[in-house]
């Protein structure tokens, strides 16, 4: 345990943690301050959701580097997961779909902008395996394609489109994302594993120190995992009163505050191993969670609303969303085109982030 009491005391996101007893205080003591709750709820998950990956990452190194990445790839994003999933069952659909579009776009543009940005200060030019990179891209670009087929179809005829047959569009293709997930597991882990090889000398970028035993890690993945789904269900009661007394509609928090939150310690990571010139790992980071998003959690998401939520959820985005997306994939493959990065790339990957953001805030 004093491993963990250490993790904790050393100054990092872990000091947030303060949020999670205002968050319980506020729900229980002033129920209707929906913006206090909303944005305390929110900053007690972002440390919550760091100890989540850190548990994960100290049972990985133990269980062989196989298992290992198996367990980092589908336990990735558990925090969102767990966040869709407690919206999932209030029904709350279109936060959902929007926090899933909010990551993609997240994680290749600020939290990709943000690494080179971070990285090409400290170093002028920063190199990464384009091979891995342009495979990453390209698994990116096709799984956004296949998320975005039901939205086309229902643009092009949607009054001869019965939602149940959008709905049964949607749940075909995500058993079959789920199918290419898994076979991506094995490409990358297994088959072709050189082409994601980090730089000679590179370790777990996961923690320096002394390493959990996997009791203790597991006994932190278990009780965490209970704290964010607490956390969560506060979360989404208090979206909806809190976007309208801040004027943002609910698509905005979605894509915007919800994908941020979920995945704010995964983005901390990808910043501090391109600071260390380790980009390979940064970009690992930030493509592999889109992609995990994109084959794994949406897809999932869909097939768990036929028993949680009040009506199934099928792959139909806002048009904003899909044009988002598109233009966040085609970005991607640009910046990764050379295999090199400065901090004038994070500059421009970070402006169109907020030029986004900014378009979203304003479309009701």
């Amino acid at each position: 345990m004093t491993a963990i009491r250490e993790s904790l005391l050393r100054p990092s996101l872990n000091w947030l943690l303060i949020f999670l007893p205002i968050t319980i205080w506020a729900e229980h003591s002033r129920p209707d301050s929906h913006r206090l709750i909303f944005f305390a709820s929110c900053l007690a998950i972002i440390p919550l959701a760091g100890l989540l990956g850190q548990a994960t990452e100290h049972i990985a190194t133990r269980a062989g580097e196989g298992l290992g990445g198996f367990l980092n790839a589908t336990f990735g994003n558990a925090a969102e997961l767990i966040i869709a999933v407690v919206a999932l069952k209030a029904g709350q659909l279109d936060v959902v779909k929007a926090s899933l579009t909010g990551s993609i776009i997240g994680n290749v543009l600020l939290v990709l902008g943000a690494s080179f940005l971070a990285g090409g200060l400290r170093h002028r030019i920063q190199s990464f395996n384009l091979k891995g990179a342009q495979a990453q891209a390209a698994s990116l670009g096709v799984a956004s394609l296949a998320l975005i087929v039901p939205s086309a179809f229902r643009a092009v005829g949607s009054s001869a489109i019965a939602p149940k047959t959008m709905e049964r569009l949607s749940l075909s293709i995500s058993l079959l994302l789920l199918a290419v997930y898994a076979l991506s597991l094995i490409f990358t882990l297994r088959t072709h594993r050189d082409l994601f090889s980090t730089v000679s000398g590179d370790k777990e970028h996961g923690h320096e120190g002394a390493r959990w035993s996997v009791a203790q890690a597991v006994f932190v993945l278990l009780g965490v995992s209970v704290l964010i789904a607490w956390m969560s269900e506060i979360l989404v009661g208090s979206v909806e009163q809190a976007a309208v007394a801040m004027g943002m509609s609910k698509v905005f928090v979605g894509i915007i505050v919800v994908a941020i939150v979920g995945n704010a310690a995964e983005h901390s990571t990808a910043i501090l191993m391109a600071l260390r010139n380790r980009m390979d790992l940064s970009l690992g980071i930030a493509i592999g969670s889109s992609i995990q998003i994109a084959l794994f959690v949406a897809p999932l998401l869909v097939i768990l609303s036929y028993w949680i939520a009040p009506s199934p959820m099928d792959l139909v985005f806002t048009r904003g969303e899909l044009i988002a997306v598109v233009f966040s994939t085609f970005i991607l493959s640009q910046a990764v085109a050379d295999g090199t990065s400065t901090w004038f790339k994070g500059i421009q990957l970070l402006a169109v982030y907020t030029i986004i953001g900014i378009a979203f805030y304003f479309v009701p």
